[in-house]
């Protein structure tokens, strides 16, 4: 049943950019954390810019505001899904970010955008993250829940007559994922009641993550994770030897303590592997037919 869940909303995030996860966790996780966010929530100022919005608070550093957080980022439903979609382009995905946001009574909509183009490089041929928005409360037409642009990530919609978004109305322990290439924004809230909700994204390995994982969670903080939160953070390398430190897995700096010169050890994908043993053994050959007799 798991696969075939996967199945389906792998193929309607590639068929509309983005797909509803219904019943994606249990909802006593969700008010717990919810509970627990209740005071970040009221000590968080509103915004300071207008794409932020500035009737709207945000705070980031989840996995730290509550033990809770790590059921939605480590979402083995979630993970598999996204890990089927950017899989095509990178060795392993990381961590992208993770943040509240409530958006008060009398907020306009937001500024359409594609969270893609924080990165450079081209588009239209890599999916570059996948978001994931968790309704803390009910998200309605009315409160601002999230907008999409259906069919927004195919490069043809550039330039094709521009369409009415949706408004995703779900309730908490639903999840709404969609791709990084899909047009998107908060909606207004025009209802007494802030919308509050959590967003979850998830970017290639070998990209430079929106919110600086590395520092919201020092090696100090990942110790407390479990191997696969920390590898998920970035406590990882990606093939090949991309983000190491002195040539090893930053995994290290996990074990504590000092540590001292050690040997830079080879991280490569296997088919580099294998063109690497080949070399070396062709080199070895040839050096041998060149030894005198």
């Amino acid at each position: 049943m798991t696969e075939r869940r996967i199945d389906e909303a792998f193929a309607e995030l590639q068929a509309q950019g983005y797909c509803v996860l219904g019943n994606a966790i249990d909802r006593t996780v969700i008010d717990e954390l919810n509970r627990d966010l209740d005071p970040i929530f009221a000590e968080t100022p509103f915004c300071d810019g207008d794409f932020y919005g500035r009737s709207t608070k945000r705070f980031g550093s989840l996995l730290k505001r509550s033990p809770h957080a790590q059921a939605l980022v480590a979402n083995k439903l979630i993970l598999d899904i996204v890990d089927r979609t950017l899989g095509p382009w990178c060795d392993c995905i990381n961590l992208n970010l993770t943040q509240g946001i409530e958006i008060h009574p009398g907020a306009p909509a937001q500024y359409p955008h594609r969270d893609q183009d924080m990165w450079q490089g081209p588009k239209g041929e890599v999916e570059y993250l996948v978001n994931v928005m968790w309704p803390l409360s009910p998200f309605t037409g009315d409160n601002g829940a999230t907008l999409v642009w259906p069919g927004s990530h195919a490069p043809e919609h550039e330039t094709a007559a521009p369409e009415q978004p949706i408004a995703i109305e779900i309730a908490p322990g639903s999840a709404l994922l969609f791709l990084g290439s899909t047009r998107h924004c908060g909606g207004a809230n025009s209802s007494t009641e802030a919308r509050r909700g959590l967003i979850v994204s998830y970017c290639l390995g070998w990209l430079k993550p929106f919110e600086n994982q590395w520092l919201v969670y020092p090696p100090d903080v990942a110790r407390t994770f479990d191997p696969d939160l920390a590898a998920l953070v970035g406590y990882r390398q990606h093939r090949p030897n991309l983000g190491n430190v002195e040539g090893q897995c930053p995994s290290l700096l996990l074990k504590g303590g000092a540590y001292g010169p050690m040997a830079a050890k080879d991280a490569l994908l296997p088919e580099q592997a294998a063109a690497l043993r080949n070399f070396v053994i062709e080199g070895a050959i040839v050096r041998e037919a060149d030894r005198p007799n």
